[in-house]
């Protein structure tokens, strides 16, 4: 009988420590709109995931700007601090489109350039199922989901539907800048 009870605890605690394992990381975003958390899924795209969780613990995102808004499709940020000045990067990560993640409305995927594997902190929360972009997409790569919003899509409502202006070589810059004052992660 005590054999047992020992057995079925230590299976509670293995039980416990595996689904602690697998948790999946927040982050929670304070910006001039309001604050918003996302949800990283670290078993579909630990890269991806991994590289995020780095800019956040340094403090990347800090004052920089959701600089690109275009309302029916996504918001984009992480990249520029007010003025359209860049933030150093690290270097490029390996693309994980072929996760299974979708681009549905309120995921959050890494942001690129036309070369497949050149994501770094840029990131954008699809506002709308944006299937487009999922692997294969048009270019044949797709854009990697690496989490979703779970609380404050209010928030990116809002963001989404802000005036917009060029500045620069730059198109659907919002004319009242919207910041990213803080990220920080809140849950492992």
């Amino acid at each position: 009988m005590l054999l047992r009870r020992f057995f079925s605890f230590s299976a509670l605690i293995f039980s416990f420590g595996v689904l602690n394992a697998l948790a999946n990381p927040q982050v929670e975003f304070q910006t001039t709109q309001g604050n918003f958390v996302v949800e990283l899924n670290q078993a579909l795209a630990p890269i991806s995931v991994k590289n995020f969780l780095s800019y956040v613990k340094e403090g990347h995102y800090s004052n920089t700007l959701f600089h690109r808004v275009i309302n029916g499709f996504m918001v984009q940020g992480g990249g520029f601090t007010e003025g359209m000045q860049p933030k150093p990067v690290h270097a490029p990560i390996a693309l994980e489109s072929k996760n299974g993640l979708k681009n549905i409305k309120g995921s959050i995927a890494m942001a690129r350039t036309n070369d497949p594997n050149s994501a770094t902190a840029q990131f954008f929360i699809n506002v709308a199922d944006n299937s487009a972009l999922d692997y294969p997409s048009p270019d044949g790569y797709g854009y990697a989901v690496f989490g979703k919003v779970i609380a404050g899509m209010e928030v990116i409502d809002k963001i989404r539907t802000t005036p917009t202006t060029a500045q620069g070589m730059h198109f659907n810059v919002p004319v009242t800048p919207i910041i990213i004052q803080s990220a920080k992660q809140i849950a492992e």
